[in-house]
């Protein structure tokens, strides 16, 4: 007996190919639109999660905040908020940088295939 490859080995080969090249097609262009997004939280709890890609603007927590997603960047345009560091704050647009606002207890988190050029203290 050979110990050749058979007919069904390169079947099966060929098909577990294509499930690999399926699943990296899937997750490069479907995963890529999807990936780069906002994540709010207020209190601690998800209010919604938004793609970075679409522009709008989203009232937060009852209006207390608007946030701004524009060209792709997540910007906080308004608080009701005395010390305004929320607004003050530079838009974010890479993996894990923040906007967050204390008294409203508000947290905006992205998340996205980019990362940020700062670490953790500087940004």
């Amino acid at each position: 007996m050979g110990r050749g490859l058979k007919k069904k080995d390169l079947i099966l080969i060929l098909i577990i190919l294509c499930v690999i090249g399926l699943t990296f097609l899937i997750r490069t262009y479907i995963g890529g639109s999807g990936a780069n997004r906002a994540v709010i939280k207020v209190n601690g709890a998800i209010q919604g999660v938004y793609s970075l890609s679409e522009d709008k603007e989203i009232e937060i927590n009852e209006g207390t905040n608007i946030l701004r997603i524009k060209n792709g960047e997540a910007d906080m345009v308004k608080a009701d908020c005395p010390d305004q560091l929320c607004v003050n704050q530079k838009p974010v647009s890479k993996n894990h940088e923040s906007i967050i606002c204390l008294p409203n207890r508000v947290v905006v988190e992205v998340e996205s295939k980019e990362e940020s050029e700062y670490d953790a203290v500087t940004n």
